[in-house]
């Protein structure tokens, strides 16, 4: 379940109506960017479901949108959203760690130094611009952001 207080914990709404039902919530993120705006991620270990579950709410979790996008099917453990640029989303799966510049409409696997293995866990380091990847077994990772960051300005900003 799915729960918001939007008065310091006076009472609370339950808003996972429109999510797949019994489902793990592995992660749930809030935007720093727009007020409202929360991403979540499922699984269905449980189960023997591997399909890709995730989802963002524009309205406080009222409604959900599935940003599955291109993604494969597999396991979503954990879902960012980027310190700079409210478009790029940064989510780690059971196979590797997958970016979208768009929002949610298009996935790409991250294919730098990172092995394909299991994300659980991420956080930025908005000093050094770096993500931190936390992956099940085979260490931590740092990720510098820059190349990213350029890789997503318009075209009519990157210097030639």
């Amino acid at each position: 379940n799915i729960w918001v207080t939007r008065n310091g914990g006076g009472s609370w709404n339950r808003i996972d109506s429109g999510l797949p039902q019994n489902r793990w919530v592995s992660s749930i993120s809030p935007s720093k960017f727009q007020e409202g705006l929360v991403y979540a991620t499922l699984n269905g270990y449980r189960y023997d479901d591997f399909a890709t579950m995730v989802y963002k709410s524009e309205d406080y979790g009222a409604t959900w949108t599935s940003i599955q996008g291109n993604l494969p099917n597999e396991s979503n453990n954990i879902i960012i959203e980027d310190h700079v640029n409210p478009s790029i989303l940064y989510l780690g799966t059971d196979h590797g760690l997958y970016v979208t510049m768009d929002g949610g409409s298009n996935w790409n696997l991250y294919q730098g130094n990172l092995p394909n293995v299991a994300i659980y866990d991420m956080v930025i380091q908005a000093r050094e611009n770096d993500l931190v990847v936390g992956t099940h077994g085979r260490s931590v990772y740092v990720i510098e952001l820059e190349a990213i960051h350029d890789l997503a300005k318009p075209k009519d900003m990157v210097m030639q």
